[in-house]
């Protein structure tokens, strides 16, 4: 852990819980840890969606991180939230009898610098409140109403990451947009949204996840590649327990690893959350979870091209 952080059990505010379905009507997963506000959930042995669920929005409503779908109500899917888990149905992509799942699970808290916003666009460059009480490093706005992308900001997207955005969905690079943010950095209080469609088409209803960073258990940002095998390392100043990362100079996969999957090092189960593609496992990708950060351990452009650059979220 970090010298000093405001958070003694990360494991309070984000945990990842692996489970086996039953395709039952209902079956309860325990072990979270904490009441979960935010549950993200992929299938690891087959090519469905992963979905997302928020307490904001409500249970039973899905988003899916692979597609620009608008929301959909499914009452056989995450059907609550509940004090140490949650509660889901018999959909195949949360519970199909006798496959295997992965859920990421955080809770809404300015201690953890996690919070989850709704709005209505209107097409006006404008801003918007959040509760983080710190500047927002990575902000995800996706529509509910209509069908638009996941169009991202990231603090360590270039040098100056209110200018671009980078796509959830898909495997592109980093894009130059005025409409976006309006070429206005967030602040402590509130975000910027510019008059394009997305993320602020008029009448378009949003939901908005927002992450600043807490230290000894959040950290945004950016690293280089090297091409080779000995990779490089990213001081985080913890252990983390999960990361996303994606290539921002080229077009590449978004690719997630985390410590219940692979339980040592090298971690070697990847999910990418651009595409419905089952969990990969081998060698060709790898990164090692250090006590105070990651080394990558592979050549693959995903995660280490020359020269390449690359941004990331990591979790304690």
């Amino acid at each position: 852990m970090a010298a000093y952080t405001a958070i003694d059990d990360p494991g309070l505010y984000f945990n990842t819980v692996l489970y086996t379905g039953d395709g039952a009507s209902t079956l309860a997963i325990t072990g979270v840890g904490f009441q979960p506000d935010f549950t993200w959930i992929k299938v690891r042995t087959l090519t469905h969606n992963h979905t997302l669920f928020d307490s904001v929005r409500g249970a039973t409503k899905v988003l899916e991180s692979n597609l620009t779908n608008a929301e959909n109500a499914r009452a056989n899917s995450l059907k609550s939230f509940d004090t140490d888990g949650f509660t889901l149905g018999d959909w195949d992509n949360v519970n199909d009898a006798s496959d295997t799942y992965v859920s990421w699970n955080w809770k809404e808290s300015a201690t953890a610098g996690f919070d989850i916003v709704l709005y209505t666009g209107n097409a006006t460059a404008r801003t918007i409140s959040h509760s983080l009480s710190a500047v927002p490093k990575v902000i995800m706005p996706k529509s509910r109403s209509a069908t638009y992308e996941w169009r991202l900001y990231h603090a360590g997207n270039t040098s100056a990451p209110e200018t671009d955005f980078i796509v959830l969905n898909q495997d592109y690079a980093t894009t130059d947009n005025l409409g976006a943010w309006n070429d206005t950095a967030p602040t402590s209080s509130v975000f910027t949204l510019g008059d394009g469609e997305t993320p602020n088409n008029d009448g378009t209803t949003y939901v908005t996840y927002l992450w600043s960073e807490v230290q000894g258990f959040s950290k945004f940002g950016s690293y280089t590649g090297n091409g080779n095998d000995d990779g490089p390392f990213i001081y985080t100043g913890f252990r983390p327990a999960w990361t996303m990362i994606k290539l921002t100079s080229g077009t590449d996969n978004w690719v997630v690893d985390d410590n219940k999957r692979s339980t040592s090092n090298i971690m070697q189960n990847t999910l990418f959350p651009n595409a419905n593609t089952a969990e990969y496992t081998g060698s060709a990708y790898g990164i090692d979870f250090l006590s105070n950060g990651f080394k990558i351990r592979n050549d693959d452009g995903q995660y280490n091209n020359s020269g390449g650059t690359y941004i990331y979220m990591a979790f304690a």
